[in-house]
């Protein structure tokens, strides 16, 4: 006697589905959502609700595919719509997601975290930026712990705070130039050395002062409104001024033997450069000879060497400066120009929008 193969009827199969849960009066509702779309939704990167949502319908179990009844809804949102009520859930429901998916996001967020608080905090001793590793280990030191619905940014900033109590770290001043009218240059000297900033130079000119500066990053409001009130401006002309860009470990040695070096004795970023491109410019000017043996960058549009001297290239400011120009569609500077342009700037860092 041969048997029907009975199937299920209605049942929806649901598949590579985030289930996102919300508990109200008692009862769970849950929504069916795609991976990796909830978080974009929330952070205002995905404005399509048909990507986020894989149906406009309230469950009680997605998993079993049991809708919630509509007394319940009514219950518990005041309202039947079933559009209305998935947006509430999907803004303020758990996000429901596995264990290893879990521990790879909070892993991922931690690592962000530390490459933060790494970018914006120096040692106050050796004025250089701590490495990542050193970081992460102190943020284990202090049991630090992430919040997945908080930002990576704003748990950086109560990270240093934290660190600050325990460790020898500190927040890395901003450069800024300010323009002043010279009637008014003594108000402003005044306060910045009451502020304890460093003045790296000033230049006077007909009837304005220019003054570059190294400023706490918590003082750049007070700044901002005093430039407002003596009638001046200011650039941010880097929100990070570390004195070293390269985190080397074996640079801290030599700063152990000489502690009574001031921060302007330690090697400028321009200078270093001028040290590391010494090859490169001698690289540059064999290129004709050896051009088939060479690796070129297209970047810098100039033969390098060897894949050991084009890794190095790559590390450069000259590369750096480079990249930051094509971003903004201008040719490629050499290494000479590159220098000059560099030393007339007096940083190593694009201008950035500062935003905390």
């Amino acid at each position: 006697m041969s048997r029907s193969l009975v199937q299920p009827i209605g049942q929806k199969r649901l598949t590579n589905v985030a289930v996102v849960r919300l508990k109200k009066h008692g009862n769970r509702f849950e929504i069916a959502c795609y991976k990796n779309k909830v978080l974009s939704w929330r952070s205002g990167v995905e404005k399509d609700l048909d990507e986020v949502l894989q149906s406009q319908t309230v469950y009680s179990n997605v998993s079993k595919g049991v809708l919630a009844k509509s007394k319940d809804l009514v219950a518990a949102f005041g309202t039947d719509d079933q559009a209305k009520i998935c947006l509430e859930i999907l803004d303020k429901g758990e996000l429901q997601v596995a264990e290893k998916e879990r521990e790879s996001y909070l892993s991922s967020q931690f690592r962000d975290i530390a490459t933060i608080v790494m970018q914006k905090t120096i040692n106050p001793e050796t004025q250089r930026p701590y490495t990542i590793s050193m970081i992460e280990r102190l943020m284990h030191d202090i049991h630090f712990a992430v919040d997945p619905n908080s930002s990576s940014k704003k748990q950086a900033l109560e990270v240093i705070h934290d660190l600050q109590k325990r460790f020898p770290i500190k927040r890395c001043p901003m450069r800024l130039r300010l323009y002043v009218p010279s009637h008014n240059a003594s108000s402003l000297m005044e306060t910045l050395h009451g502020w304890g900033s460093t003045i790296d130079s000033t230049d006077e000119s007909e009837n304005q002062l220019s003054i570059i500066c190294e400023l706490e990053p918590g003082l750049f409001r007070e700044c901002d409104g005093l430039m407002r009130t003596l009638q001046g401006r200011l650039e941010i002309l880097a929100v990070n001024a570390h004195v070293d860009s390269d985190t080397i470990v074996d640079n801290y040695d030599d700063l152990d033997h000489k502690p009574s070096l001031s921060r302007k004795s330690i090697t400028t970023p321009v200078s270093q450069l001028s040290e590391k491109l010494e090859k490169q410019v001698i690289s540059e000017a064999e290129s004709s000879q050896g051009a088939k043996k060479k690796q070129k960058c297209n970047t810098c549009d100039a033969f390098i060497g060897d894949a050991k001297e084009y890794r190095e290239h790559c590390k450069s400011e000259w590369h750096k400066h480079n990249i930051r120009r094509k971003t903004r569609e201008l040719p490629p500077l050499s290494a000479e120009e590159c220098l000059a342009d560099l030393d007339i700037v007096g940083l190593n860092t694009d201008l950035k929008d500062y935003s905390f």
